[in-house]
């Protein structure tokens, strides 16, 4: 049995830390909010995010960052990505050699566009071993132990190993892989997606447009993978193709939420209140949008959602512009 450290006590770390815990690993979950920190010790859960599923003894909440990573064997990162690199700099203020290190964070790096590995070889060097957990994953079903599977991707096989060995329960089944590009750029990708499904549902549109826009973005996430190193192949699997359908398709989906409520009229403000918590898609529009720019990879539906969340075009005239598209072959 190993100590784990769960950096980040949102909805998704909190149900990794049950999952870890629950296989009887000692897990450290922390958070940044002292208050709630202190809130989720004293309910034995995470009344915030998760209420209702109970801690085991085995989960020790903390805010005490220090304390937590003097006692941990493997350190798991679970923040949003415009969080990340703010973490890991904290990290290295009390882990300056640390050698390897995971996450289950999904997007790109704001202002560089940087996949997220490549911000931690920034801070801790190439030589770290770095693993990265993705795949089609509701928090709430996975804190509630539904059948679900994951992908784990990193170039080191002995970590992917390790870490597979530590989250793989009766109802929790982790896959391996090397190619760590295509992974990232679809977790990135699929929540912007998303927000472009639930703009189409909130129009009115049908289950036609719905298949024809994931299929169309799929497209999409695959030419920017490709323009990276990544492989198309892996994207047809857990962490491409089935976390887009899982997010494009579910209300759970925070992102596809964001796209109903733009729909109807909300604007990106109010529709983020109503949610009250982080969209990632809408951050990693901006991101994957100038990305793409850069590496001259063309994205019309992602293009389009950009539009809708920072140019003040209305989602009536994003559809519109992506039906008048030059005509092309598949």
């Amino acid at each position: 049995m190993s100590n784990i450290a769960v950096l980040g006590a949102g909805s998704w770390g909190t149900a990794l830390a049950l999952l870890v815990a629950n296989n009887g690993h000692q897990t450290l979950l922390w958070g940044r909010n002292v208050e709630r920190m202190q809130e989720m010790a004293k309910q034995s859960c995470n009344p915030y995010f998760l209420p209702g599923i109970p801690f085991p003894k085995n989960l020790i909440p903390s805010s005490n960052l220090k304390k937590v990573l003097a006692q941990a064997d493997d350190i798991l990162v679970v923040v949003p990505s415009h969080a990340f690199r703010q973490l890991l700099e904290k990290v290295h203020r009390y882990q300056p050699h640390l050698k390897k290190i995971s996450w289950a964070s999904k997007g790109l790096e704001q202002i560089t566009y940087n996949l997220l590995h490549k911000v931690v070889f920034d801070i801790f060097g190439q030589q770290t071993t770095v693993a990265i957990i993705s795949g089609p994953t509701f928090a709430n079903e996975v804190a509630l132990g539904y059948p679900t599977a994951v992908t784990i991707a990193s170039k080191n096989d002995n970590y992917s190993q390790h870490l597979a060995k530590i989250l793989r329960s009766k109802t929790f089944r982790p896959y391996t892989s090397k190619d760590m590009i295509a992974i990232e750029i679809a977790g990135a990708c699929k929540n912007v997606l998303a927000i472009a499904a639930g703009i189409a549902d909130g129009l009115g549109f049908g289950a036609n447009t719905r298949s024809a826009l994931i299929t169309r973005g799929l497209a999409e996430i695959c030419r920017i993978s490709e323009a990276l190193g990544g492989h198309k192949e892996t994207l047809m699997g857990l962490a491409g193709l089935g976390d887009l359908l899982l997010t494009c398709t579910d209300n759970q989906s925070r992102n596809r939420r964001m796209g109903l409520a733009l729909a109807k009229g909300f604007s990106v403000e109010q529709a983020q209140q109503e949610i009250q918590q982080v969209v990632e898609g809408v951050a990693n529009a901006q991101a994957i949008y100038h990305l793409a720019q850069n590496i001259n990879v063309e994205i019309p539906i992602i293009e389009q959602v950009y539009q809708v969340l920072y140019q003040q075009q209305t989602p009536e005239d994003a559809v519109t512009a992506l039906l008048s598209r030059e005509q092309k072959s598949e």
